[in-house]
């Protein structure tokens, strides 16, 4: 269903013309160039964090133009840096997390929870947006919840990518489905990414109020009482999730699966949700509970972190100009970067 679901949406968006920007295309050997022109605004809001005792983050507007290049060819990322053949680790790695794009239900205000509803158009908009932004970052391996928004924004991102390799779908759900998916062509599986679906990065289960209009509802229990539950960290809706119960599992995902793969060298990429997102962040930036309750995440925007000795550094979100200098970049990052340069020259 997922894979009949993507394949629609990039239908889609080749019919309505945002694959097929203008441009130059020339191949040459086993490489593809192509350079798409596209100018773009960004504001770079990301985290609001509103409590009495810390300050407000945010960045400014950047008016960016940029000449968006994708490679399709032998480019080894920071993590794979080999001197004999063999594989070297790096001893930093990245983590993006991303929020999805806008759903349907997000544009009818409507509580979505674990309710499985795909992207809207501005949505779809925003998952490529945001694969331009990280188009320049070595990815290896990518995380989504189970529910269809997160793999759409996920999957779109990655069309924008200029190492052009393909995210695929992991089927490990029984011995079958492994058999079936299989990838018999060595070549073809370093061309590829493994995505990884994962409930426990599902959003936050809202119980009985998934599928109500959030200003009736509000109407009709009190302002008071669904800014608590939405907004307390302990407190859950009727028959849902408190935020906190969310943070067990989705830390708990993360600490498991996720950093082991930080820890081995690989670069990973995260699309979920503003609740298994707020809770993983709360991990990483060691946020109490009364200051992770008013983090605010924008849809389609990601976050870029550096994890290194153990430790895990915010470096904001990249965005896509030619100016090297505007990235937040570390050193191995940016020589990633000049690889992918490099392959047009």
């Amino acid at each position: 269903m997922v894979a009949i679901a993507f394949h629609q949406t990039l239908g889609t968006l080749h019919s309505q013309g945002y694959l097929s920007n203008s441009g130059f295309h020339h191949e040459f050997g086993n490489a593809s160039v192509k350079l798409i022109p596209r100018g773009f605004k960004v504001d770079v809001g990301l985290l609001k964090r509103g409590s009495g005792n810390s300050s407000k983050r945010s960045f400014a507007v950047i008016q960016a133009s940029t000449a968006h290049t994708s490679v399709s060819g032998p480019v080894s990322s920071p993590s794979s840096n080999s001197t004999n053949g063999s594989p070297k680790k790096s001893n930093e790695t990245a983590l993006i997390l991303i929020r999805h794009g806008e759903s349907l239900w997000n544009e009818k205000n409507l509580f979505t929870g674990c309710v499985d509803v795909p992207l809207t158009r501005k949505g779809v908009e925003e998952a490529l947006e945001a694969g331009m932004r990280i188009s320049n970052i070595p990815i290896d391996m990518i995380y989504t919840s189970a529910l269809i928004r997160s793999q759409m924004t996920a999957m779109l991102a990655m069309t924008q990518h200029r190492r052009k390799k393909v995210p695929i779908i992991m089927h490990n759900e029984s011995e079958q489905a492994k058999a079936w998916s299989q990838i018999y062509s060595e070549d073809t599986k370093r061309q590829s990414i493994p995505v990884i679906a994962a409930w426990q990065l599902n959003e936050r289960m809202y119980g009985e109020l998934q599928g109500l209009n959030k200003q009736e509802t509000a109407d009709r229990y009190g302002k008071e009482q669904v800014h608590e539950w939405r907004r307390s960290y302990d407190i859950p809706p009727p028959n849902g999730e408190s935020l906190e119960m969310c943070a067990e599992r989705a830390v708990a995902y993360f600490r498991e699966h996720i950093e082991p793969q930080l820890l081995s060298g690989k670069h990973i990429m995260i699309a979920a949700h503003g609740n298994s997102l707020r809770s993983i962040i709360m991990y990483l930036d060691k946020l109490t509970s009364q200051e992770v309750i008013s983090l605010e995440l924008s849809t389609g925007i990601p976050m870029l972190y550096i994890f290194k000795e153990g430790k895990f550094i915010r470096r904001g979100s990249p965005i896509g100009p030619t100016e090297a200098g505007v990235y937040a970049y570390t050193k191995s990052l940016a020589q990633y970067r000049q690889k992918l340069d490099d392959m047009l020259h």
